[in-house]
């Protein structure tokens, strides 16, 4: 662990080529509807950002987007729409992107959502409203030359959902981390799988297995209180889990006599797949949100060519 660092800056300096992104995931207490948003000041995954690179130093505040991820056992609805310089606006406590926002203050966040999906031009509409949050944890390196660095902000919050685009009002429990680096992931990364368990009694596990180019992934777990308290644990043995429709890898850890199943993924994309998985932790059963990413899949030339589709850059 790096020394501590205010988690939710939004005004922190990004350098070139760089990024940082604020990730939120909530799952419902009925179990019926999930969501993830990621504010992005220089997208990872930006097909522009990504040619825009190759030309030279480039800024990454031209590169900003708000994916969000809503879905219910009815219907689903995803939205990423890049935008440039002259629609960000960021102090310490705020961070707008276009036409939606994130207000921070001292123990809270609300989030404000106005975007539009692709290809198909549903509204998504509404607003967020995440308790719990503290000083964050860490930052932790993923890789050898602390380029890349992760810092958990509320592993245990709460979180309230109300979408009038469409209707959608519930609550449940959720996470919110940051990630922040100075270089391309691509570059440092072949891939990675990230895990956040949520136990009954409001406690909690992190999982963070880093697949690096030079071998110096981080592979790091934390057992998590229910006051937020966070301690080094032992990483289980990988498990590997059923692949994604689109063929992406999933392997989480798990102790040998765990079973582990895939409940359900709330985000199946050519490069990344995220699931809702059941397991069990020191022998008590929880529910995890999943992460696998293949950045190798994601620079395949075959997969730029889709992705303007789904992640539009506009112009204003």
């Amino acid at each position: 662990m790096l020394a501590p660092d205010a988690a939710l800056n939004f005004a922190r300096p990004v350098p070139a080529d760089g990024y940082a992104w604020w990730y939120l995931d909530a799952l419902s207490d009925d179990g019926e509807h999930g969501l993830v948003i990621i504010a992005f000041i220089g997208s990872v995954f930006s097909p522009y950002y990504a040619y825009a690179r190759r030309r030279g130093p480039t800024n990454p505040e031209h590169y900003c987007a708000i994916n969000v991820a809503l879905k219910s056992r009815r219907q689903q609805r995803w939205a990423m729409t890049e935008r440039g310089a002259a629609r960000l606006a960021r102090s310490d406590e705020v961070l707008v992107i276009g036409p939606s926002a994130l207000h921070a203050t001292a123990d809270s966040l609300r989030i404000d959502i106005d975007e539009v999906c692709a290809p198909l031009p549903f509204r998504l509409r509404g607003r967020v409203e995440v308790q719990g949050i503290g000083p964050g944890l860490g930052p932790y390196a993923l890789d050898g030359d602390a380029a890349h660095l992760w810092q958990p902000i509320a592993p245990t919050a709460r979180v309230t959902v109300d979408f009038t685009q469409p209707g959608a009002r519930w609550s449940g429990h959720g996470y919110l981390d940051t990630n922040r680096g100075q270089l391309p992931l691509e570059r440092s990364f072949r891939g990675w799988h990230w895990s956040r368990m949520r136990l009954p009694d409001g406690s909690g596990r992190l999982l963070y297995d880093v697949d690096a180019l030079d071998g110096r992934g981080a592979l790091l777990a934390l057992d998590i209180d229910r006051d937020g308290v966070a301690r080094h644990g032992d990483a289980p043995p990988p498990r590997v889990l059923a692949k994604s429709r689109w063929g992406i890898e999933r392997v989480t850890r798990a102790a040998p006599d765990t079973q582990v199943d895939v409940l359900d993924t709330l985000e199946d994309a050519p490069f990344y797949a995220r699931s809702t998985l059941r397991t069990t932790v020191a022998g008590v059963p929880s529910e995890a949100v999943h992460e696998s990413l293949s950045l190798r899949r994601f620079v395949a030339p075959w997969v730029q060519f889709m992705l303007p589709f789904r992640m539009p850059r506009s112009p204003w």
